[in-house]
């Protein structure tokens, strides 16, 4: 059997059991009914059964209060910033897109390198004399012998697979070994430069520098080397005998990083010359450089 409370000596026993019974925060949906409730005494009834307490609203009065609280209140500060956001221009990608710093960092960085080489290069500096240009073009000379002898053998090599023919004074098997000869003294050319003399020049030249975005010449070294396998592997083949020595065909090959070889033999011979080593080190850091 129900029994039914007179309104005002349920009001908060009401409250009270409703708040025990649901697990939610004060400012959650429900106790919020059960308080609001208490406003609508003329058209709501507790019944009491057993451990818990029942409660009758009007609906359609509930509602249009309820949708009136949340239309003046519960749109906050901050749901009025997001759209105020959503109107805004899409340039502001820093509120549009989570930031990344990493990125942000990295073209400064690049930005940066790219105002000091437009900064060095309108720098006026003033006229080397003949002892100071010797100097500071030590490396560059010394860089042109090596790259010299390379040209060389590199010219009698290709020559004879233009013209279909190997110089007279060497035999097959003496051609391959040139071949051989000059793809083992260029790849320890390469290794020296890497591990001694461009980890030097990268302290203050970003032309030499290594790593994820490494410099140009360190990229042609890697572009080169891959040529340089494919050669090898054919030149090998041929003197061990497994396939007969064509010169059309080792041609294809050398074409294959020709021209990345040649460029990268003048370009790094001109990066250290006098007049770009000038504007990185002094005169005394220049004669204590190792040959």
């Amino acid at each position: 059997m129900r029994r039914l409370f007179p309104i005002r000596s349920l009001s908060l026993f009401t409250t009270l059991r409703l708040a025990s019974l649901v697990p939610f925060p004060v400012s959650g949906i429900f106790y919020t009914c059960a308080t609001r409730a208490l406003s609508y005494s003329r058209n709501w009834s507790a019944v009491a059964n057993k451990s818990f307490v029942a409660l009758k609203i009007s609906t359609s009065q509930f509602s249009q209060n309820r949708i009136a609280k949340m239309s003046s209140s519960s749109v906050g500060a901050n749901e009025h910033e997001v759209i105020d956001r959503l109107e805004e221009p899409a340039s502001k990608q820093a509120e549009i897109l989570e930031k990344n710093e990493e990125r942000e960092e990295a073209l400064k960085e690049e930005i940066s390198k790219e105002e000091e080489k437009v900064e060095k290069k309108e720098e006026a500096l003033p006229k080397l004399s003949a002892a100071d240009f010797k100097i500071y073009n030590s490396m560059s000379e010394y860089m042109e012998l090596y790259h010299n002898h390379f040209r060389h053998t590199w010219t009698v090599l290709h020559t004879a697979t233009t013209n279909n023919q190997r110089p007279r004074n060497l035999t097959i098997r003496q051609f391959i070994q040139t071949g051989l000869s000059f793809l083992t003294s260029l790849e320890l050319h390469h290794s020296i430069e890497e591990q001694h003399f461009f980890p030097l020049l990268a302290r203050k030249m970003p032309e030499f520098r290594a790593g994820k975005n490494a410099a140009e010449l360190l990229r042609q070294h890697k572009e080169i080397h891959k040529g340089m396998d494919i050669m090898r592997e054919y030149l090998e083949k041929c003197r061990d005998g497994e396939t007969e020595l064509s010169l059309r065909v080792l041609g294809e090959k050398m074409d294959g990083f020709r021209e990345v070889l040649w460029k990268h033999l003048d370009q790094e011979v001109e990066t250290l010359g006098a007049e770009n080593m000038r504007r990185y080190w002094s005169k005394e850091e220049m004669m204590r450089m190792p040959r």
